[in-house]
């Protein structure tokens, strides 16, 4: 009875184990290579199409498991769920997705930055007009600057810069 009992303890731990293993989606792409341009989608672990192939104009991530970045026709980035549910956009930095820096990186609504997590949670809500990346649990932001071009390139100025921590709080000098 012993030897029965840890056999359905078992598997039952191996089912839930798989169950949460192929909770996920996978790029799939039109065409021999995967390149910007490239129509691509993404398929769950069964083979159903959960984004069709050609929604986006570019899929970044390879493998969903709780974020994926996208980018649209027009050019706007957005972060995805794996049941392809459009989470925030994503700050573009360098024609691409803002990188993670301290394990967060920057989005946008209404104009204004604030920073998610790696897993797609919004950590600190937008709020701010310009906003450095995280460097050593610090960014520098501001809620009044402007944007100055610089040939290809764009500066922030601003009279008004403070630090805030990973929690959104201002940090004391």
């Amino acid at each position: 009875m012993k030897k029965f009992i840890t056999g359905i303890m078992t598997i039952i731990l191996i089912t839930s184990c798989n169950s949460h293993r192929n909770n996920y989606i996978i790029k799939i792409y039109s065409g021999e290579y995967d390149a910007v341009g490239v129509p691509s989608g993404y398929i769950n672990s069964k083979g159903d199409t959960i984004i069709p192939v050609g929604k986006y104009y570019y899929c970044y991530t390879d493998t969903v498991r709780n974020l994926g970045i996208v980018m649209e026709k027009g050019g706007r980035i957005i972060g995805i769920d794996r049941k392809g549910n459009e989470l925030f956009e994503v700050f573009k930095y360098d024609n691409g997705p803002d990188y993670v820096s301290d394990g967060l990186f920057r989005i946008i609504k209404n104009g204004e930055i604030g920073y998610a997590d790696i897993n797609g949670k919004v950590k600190i809500k937008p709020q701010f007009n310009c906003a450095y990346p995280f460097k050593n649990g610090v960014a520098k932001v501001s809620k009044k600057c402007i944007t100055e071009k610089m040939g290809e390139y764009s500066i922030w100025k601003s009279d008004n810069w403070f630090n805030i921590d990973k929690q959104g709080r201002q940090i004391k000098k």
